[in-house]
C-alpha cells in the first residue's frame, strides 16, 4: 500500500512539475493511462489515482473518448478571462451558515488527551512557555506538516500565538508599518480592522473566480500580499494553481513578501491535501498562517505561523521580546492529539465526510 502511495504521488510530483514548467503546455495532451502505467512501470490503476489529484487542483481537464488535456496557464506570462463578478460569489455565502459548518474535534477524544497531558507531564504545564512556543508543539508541528502538507520547515522557523487575529499584529511589526499590505476584496473582515488597527496601509485587491486578478496585481504598489488561496470567506474561491504560481511570480519580481492564510484548508474534500504557496516557495517569499479554530474547535485559541528560512532570524528578531500567549497546557495537548495521530484520523473521517457530500 506504501508503494502504491509513493508511486502514484510521484507520477503526480513529475506531471505537475512538468507542466509547470511548459514541458506540457495549456491545451496539449497527457499519454493515455496505460501508456504511463508502461513508462513508470506501475498499474493504471496507480495512474488514475495521480491524474484525478491534477484534475482536483485544476492542472488538467478530461474530456470523454478523448483523454487528458492540460488546463493549467501562468496568468503571470498569458492573459486568461478572469470569470464573473465578486458579487455573484459573496451572495453565495453568509457567515451564520459559514459558522455553522464547522466541525469539531470529538470531544471524548479531546477530554482523553487533555488527561493523559495532565497524568504523564504533570507540573510541567505550569512552566512558562518560550517566547515562540514550547519546543514540543513545534517540533509536533514541524513533523506534521512534513508528512501531511509536504512542508519542510524546522522548529525554529515556526511561532506560536494566540490565534490568527494576534498572528497578523505580530506580522506588521515585523514587516512595518511603512508598507502597503494588499488584501483580497471581499476577504474576512476583521483582517482589513485589524491591519488598520496597527496602523498599517491596506490596498483592496478584486478577486476574480481563481483568485485576485491579473490586472490588480499589476495596478497596486502593495510590498505586502495577503492571500487565502483555499476557500477565502466569504467568497468561496479557491485560487487556482496557475494563480498560486502567479503570486510567487508577482512576489519574487518585486521582493514582496506574500501572507498565506491556510485558514482551515486541511477539510479540502480532495484526496490528497492543496499545495500551499509555502511549500512551493519557502526559503524567502511567503509567510505561512494557520490555526486549530476550525480544525479542533473555536475555543482552542492556538495558531502558528511559519516565517521563510533565509529571513526568519531577522524577523524573529524584531519580535522576541513577546511571550507566548498560549498557556503550556493547551499547547501540550495540540502537540498529543498531533504524535498520536488523532488529529489527522479526525481530519482524514471529515474530508471522507465531505467527499461523500458533494
Amino acid at each position: 500500500m506504501e508503494s502504491r502511495t509513493a508511486a502514484y504521488l510521484r507520477i503526480y510530483t513529475t506531471l505537475r512539475e512538468q507542466i509547470t514548467n511548459g514541458d506540457y503546455k495549456h491545451g496539449n495532451r497527457l499519454p493515455s493511462k496505460r501508456i504511463l502505467a508502461e513508462e513508470t512501470g506501475t498499474s493504471v490503476v496507480t495512474v488514475e489515482h495521480a491524474y484525478n489529484l491534477l484534475l482536483d487542483e485544476g492542472y488538467i481537464e478530461a474530456k470523454e473518448r478523448s483523454g487528458y488535456f492540460v488546463s493549467y496557464t501562468s496568468e503571470d506570462s498569458f492573459p486568461v478571462g478572469e470569470g464573473g463578478e465578486i458579487e455573484t460569489f459573496a451572495e453565495k455565502v453568509v457567515t451564520d451558515q459559514y459558522e455553522a459548518s464547522l466541525e469539531t474535534f470529538p470531544f471524548p477524544g479531546f477530554a482523553r488527551t487533555m488527561r493523559r497531558v495532565l497524568s504523564e507531564y504533570g507540573e510541567k504545564i505550569l512552566e512558562k512557555s518560550p517566547n515562540e512556543g514550547s519546543l514540543f508543539l513545534r517540533e509536533s508541528l514541524s513533523r506534521y506538516l512534513q508528512r501531511s502538507r509536504n512542508i519542510h520547515v524546522s522548529s525554529e522557523q515556526i511561532l506560536v500565538g494566540a490565534g490568527s487575529e494576534y498572528l497578523y499584529s505580530l506580522i506588521v511589526q515585523m514587516l512595518g508599518r511603512d508598507k502597503v499590505y494588499g488584501l483580497e476584496d471581499p476577504s474576512y473582515e476583521k483582517i482589513r480592522k485589524i491591519y488598520a488597527a496597527n496602523g498599517a496601509e491596506y490596498d483592496l485587491l478584486k478577486l476574480g473566480s481563481k483568485g485576485i486578478q491579473s490586472s490588480e496585481l499589476r495596478r497596486t504598489d502593495a510590498q505586502v500580499l495577503h492571500v487565502t488561496p483555499f476557500d477565502s470567506f466569504p467568497s468561496g474561491i479557491t485560487a487556482t494553481a496557475g494563480k498560486r504560481q502567479e503570486y510567487i511570480a508577482w512576489a519574487k519580481k518585486r521582493h514582496a513578501i506574500i501572507i498565506e492564510d491556510d485558514y482551515a484548508s486541511e477539510f479540502s474534500p480532495s484526496t490528497k491535501s492543496e499545495d500551499t504557496l509555502y511549500s512551493l516557495e519557502p526559503e524567502k517569499t511567503v509567510i505561512y498562517l494557520n490555526t486549530f479554530t476550525k480544525t479542533l474547535s473555536p475555543s482552542v485559541r492556538i495558531g502558528y505561523m511559519l516565517l521563510p528560512e533565509k529571513h526568519a532570524d531577522e524577523l524573529k528578531e524584531k519580535i522576541g521580546f513577546y511571550s507566548c500567549t498560549v498557556p503550556m497546557f493547551d499547547q501540550y495537548v495540540v502537540a498529543e492529539l498531533l504524535n498520536s495521530g488523532d488529529f489527522e484520523r479526525h481530519i482524514n473521517r471529515v474530508r471522507r465526510k465531505r467527499r461523500q457530500i458533494t
